[in-house]
C-alpha cells in the first residue's frame, strides 16, 4: 500500500470528484460527497492527517492505490 500524503480538504475533494463522486452539500467545514451508495464526509481543513484520509477512503470504499492514481502519483 502506498504512503498517503498530507493533503488539504479541497485537494481531497478534487481527487474524489475526478473519481466519480458528486458534492452533495457542505455544512460548516465538512463537505459531503456521494458516488452511488457510497458516501464520505471530507473536513475542509488546510491539512488532513493521513489517518483521517485513510478513514475517508475506507468510508468511500476506495483503496489507496486508486486514490493515488486519481491524484496523479
Amino acid at each position: 500500500m502506498p504512503k498517503l500524503p498530507v493533503l488539504s480538504g479541497a485537494e481531497i475533494v478534487k481527487v474524489l470528484v475526478a473519481l466519480g463522486f458528486v458534492v452533495m452539500r457542505q455544512k460548516g467545514s465538512h463537505i459531503v460527497l456521494r458516488r452511488g451508495s457510497n458516501g464520505c464526509v471530507v473536513p475542509n481543513h488546510k491539512e488532513v492527517k493521513t489517518g483521517t484520509l485513510h478513514g475517508l477512503l475506507r468510508q468511500a470504499d476506495i483503496n489507496a492505490e486508486e486514490f493515488m492514481r486519481g491524484l496523479g502519483k
